[in-house]
This record gives structure tokens, sequence and C-alpha cells, in this order.
């Protein structure tokens, strides 16, 4: 079978959440490094036991447990975004794998459920701690799979039409910017400056009764 034709089957059993808990910047490169590194097949949390065994049985090689480095296998969760606590830095649009999170800078962000796949990357980079993983109450499906890949494919290639020079989809992503959120593509001293001004406004709101 022709490589590229087994990276597309391999990928086409991936959950397509983008999470990266395999090592990979994607599902899509975990699919290739299976198929042409032998990487081991257990290292995909989010598709769980099940995804294992369809891999194995796609791949007729041996079913493994899920590796638990990776992480452990739990029920689909969405991220939430406190509003009244979010102060704008875009960092959590830049860090999502599928364009789930709309807003600008300075202004409050929010989440579109329906394009989350409970990746949780955008936890990480809120400075302000206002992202939460809640229970989606939904199970994870084949024809959502479809969907967000499709949205990660327009994402990387908006991406690579906006920075062609190679670099790694974790370089790319960095480098993301919202439509409105330009302004804030200064001098690094700058960026800081602006989130220190937003933590500032962000802790005067809380504090307030």
């Amino acid at each position: 079978m022709p490589i590229k034709s087994l990276i597309d089957r391999i990928d086409a059993v991936l959950p397509q959440t983008q999470c990266t808990k395999c090592g990979y910047d994607g599902c899509r490169p975990y699919a290739a490094a299976i198929a042409t590194d032998h990487e081991a097949i257990n290292r995909c949390p989010p598709g769980g036991q099940a995804g294992i065994q369809a891999l194995a049985a796609l791949l007729h090689t041996p079913e493994l447990a899920l590796d638990t480095r990776c992480g452990e296998h739990q029920p689909l969760m969405l991220a939430v975004i406190d509003e009244t606590h979010c102060i704008g830095c875009t960092l959590c649009i830049q860090a999502c794998p599928v364009d789930a999170i709309v807003g600008a800078n300075k202004l409050m962000h929010t989440v579109i459920p329906d394009r989350c796949t409970g990746c949780d990357l955008c936890v990480a980079p809120c400075p302000v701690d206002c992202i939460a993983m809640v229970p989606a109450k939904t199970e994870w499906t084949p024809d959502l799979a479809i969907v967000a890949r499709q949205h990660h494919q327009q994402r990387q290639r908006r991406l690579s039409t906006l920075h062609p020079e190679p670099s790694s989809l974790a370089a790319r992503t960095l480098a993301n910017k919202a439509p409105l959120s330009v302004a804030a593509n200064i001098d690094t001293a700058g960026r800081q400056q602006i989130i220190a001004d937003a933590l500032a406004r962000a802790r005067a709101r809380r504090q307030k009764p």
C-alpha cells in the first residue's frame, strides 16, 4: 500500500482532537509517524482503547494498552471561558487548533461549543486562569472528527499562507493572530506591557465587591 494511502487510513481512525498528547503536532503527524517510523499505536488518550483496537486491526498488529504517560482516556470535555475575567490577550485563540475561540485583542473571547474538540490546549496559555474544561455531556463521534479535521486543515492552510517559511506547527501557532488583534503584534516588551496592564485591570475587577 502506498505510504500516503496508509497515512490517510490511519488518520481516518484517529479522533482529530488535535490535542498533541501523543507527542506530535496533531493527528496527521502522528498517523505519519505510525506509518513511516513504526511509532506505537497506543499514544492517543482521546481515542482510548477503542481507538487502539481500530489501529491494531487496520495495521494487523497486536493490541496494546493505552500509554498513560500520554494521558488518561476520559469523557469529552469542552472549554469554557469565564468572560467576566477574560482580558482579551488572544493567547487562547492562538493556541486553539480548530479555530473554536473567537474574540479580538483587549475584548472578551468566547468558545464556539460545536467546534471545540476538548483538546485543552487553550488552558495553559491563559494568564488569568479564566478557562475551564467542563463535561460535554455528549460523545465524540466520527462525524465530529471529520468536521474537526476540516477545521484544523483550514487553519493550517491559513497559517501556511501567513507564514510560508518552514516551521513546526507549534511555532506557526504562536505566530497566529486573530484578524482584529494585529495591534498586539509588536515588540516583546510591548506585548508584556499589554498583558501586564490587562492583568491589573482584571485584578481590580475581582477586588470590587
